[in-house]
């Protein structure tokens, strides 16, 4: 495994995280992989060499910090794992259970904390960006956890890029914590993340860690062309996979990706992940798996270097996309049924 900075911070992570959204409760998402399954993930990520922990509080609305939380403390050196999670979105039907408020993020921060069973968390991320609350109190809420140690580095998600640069600035200028790190949707399917993010975090020193970095699995060359895998998940999240990738020109992408990879002898898996890395200011993308054999090719990826040529014939096929992924307000996720 190779390590990196996450951006212009002296965090040290794995060029590949492990997405912590798949561990937790089937009364949340019919394919989550509960505790007893999920554990052999965390023992094979540590035994790769993966450092890097991204989980959420609206992941099986807590479950999944319990899960990864008492992972970290069985498989890794807590000194050297850096475990990340998130707040934002509503945990509950109370008026105070979700957003970007002073009293949400302090209650939030403290419930994943008892949920982890850590004393801190190395990276707190923003799970989009809350234009009901001021970014003042917004910012200075995340400032104060981490003059209280409870939190070590602050990161946000997907969002403008003006919206980032504007909290970058009142930080700035108010001396708080700053954000060293972008979680977004980008991804060889996916790049409108180059327009205006990318070159903002490279300007600004965020390192970028992206979400969906095979597009909902397309990138892994297993599905036919339009078509979804009869997986749990697939079955279950087929509509959302279909909103965020809905071009044929998708399908052109995928393709070069697959024929790329049957010329090195590799995974797509593999050369997606590859030209993710070889991307500006991209620290670790964070790639979720529901079977162990996965984690190996995407460890792999960390040494493959792709030539310029490579890299142009698998970004040729490219096609402008509408924003996707994250407009719209907080996304709706189902709660745990009783």
């Amino acid at each position: 495994m190779q390590y990196t900075l996450l951006g212009n911070s002296g965090l040290v992570v794995s060029r590949i995280a492990l997405g912590c959204m798949s561990f937790g409760s089937r009364k949340w998402r019919p394919w989550m992989l509960e505790e007893d399954e999920a554990m052999p993930f965390f023992r094979r990520a540590v035994e790769l060499g993966i450092n890097f922990f991204d989980t959420a509080d609206v992941y099986s609305l807590g479950v999944s910090e319990e899960i990864t939380g008492r992972a970290v403390r069985e498989y890794a050196v807590r000194d050297e794992a850096v475990v990340a999670t998130k707040c934002r979105m509503r945990m509950g039907t109370g008026p105070n259970r979700g957003g970007l408020s002073a009293k949400h993020i302090i209650q939030s921060c403290e419930a994943s904390l008892r949920r982890l069973g850590l004393d801190r968390i190395d990276l707190y991320q923003i799970h989009r960006a809350d234009p009901s609350t001021p970014i003042e109190e917004t910012l200075a809420a995340l400032h104060r956890l981490v003059q209280d140690g409870k939190v070590l580095y602050l990161g946000a998600s997907s969002m403008f890029a003006w919206e980032l640069m504007k909290m970058l600035s009142v930080s700035e200028r108010n001396g708080w914590a700053r954000f060293v790190s972008m979680q977004n949707h980008y991804n060889l399917v996916y790049r409108e993340e180059e327009r205006e993010m990318m070159p903002l975090c490279v300007d600004q020193g965020l390192g970028v860690i992206p979400w969906s970095p095979l597009a909902r699995g397309l990138l892994t060359g297993k599905r036919s062309r339009g078509m979804h895998e009869a997986s749990a998940r697939d079955e279950h999240d087929a509509p959302l996979a279909d909103e965020l990738y809905d071009h044929a020109s998708d399908w052109d992408v995928v393709d070069a990706t697959v024929r790329v990879a049957r010329r090195r002898g590799v995974e797509p898996v593999q050369v997606a992940l590859a030209w993710l890395l070889s991307r500006p200011a991209v620290a670790a993308p964070i790639v979720g798996f529901t079977r162990v054999e996965q984690m190996d090719a995407a460890a792999a990826s960390a040494d493959l270097v792709l030539s310029e040529e490579e890299c142009a014939e698998l970004e040729a096929p490219y096609r402008p996309h509408e924003v996707r992924g994250w407009l719209g307000g907080p996304l709706k996720l189902p709660g745990i049924s009783s």
